[in-house]
């Protein structure tokens, strides 16, 4: 069965394309438009993967990280953050949240596979 990856972007363009990479490599992806739509589909839908965005409206990435912390089913789900963001200052607040990685837009759909591959298989 594939693996379930959910993409929380609210730039619909990113998502897309961050979706297509994903599906190409046989990933089903669950796309939200911003924390609080994630944090209601990861709710809904338990996921193998949670990739977020930083910057977005209604809740911000790293909330939705503590969020799904506070879960018991996301204690361990791997979240990768892929965002403009790339100081050190906001990679150590990603870290303290509870993310595992770290990916700076723009992306390279082939780097995205790899590294979604070498974190969930």
């Amino acid at each position: 069965m594939a693996k379930t990856i959910l993409a929380v972007d609210d730039s619909s363009s990113l998502r897309q394309m961050v979706a297509f990479s994903l599906k190409a490599a046989g990933y089903q992806v669950v796309e939200a438009v911003d924390g609080q739509d994630g944090l209601d589909k990861a709710k809904n839908q338990v996921v193998d993967l949670v990739l977020t965005d930083q910057n977005m409206p209604r809740m911000d990435g790293l909330s939705l990280i503590k969020h799904l912390r506070g879960l018991p089913e996301y204690q361990k789900v791997p979240i990768l953050m892929l965002t403009t963001e790339s100081s050190d200052e906001m990679k150590s607040k990603g870290r303290a949240a509870g993310a595992n990685g770290w990916l700076v837009k723009p992306f390279d759909p082939q780097r995205l596979i790899e590294v979604v591959k070498k974190v969930i298989g």
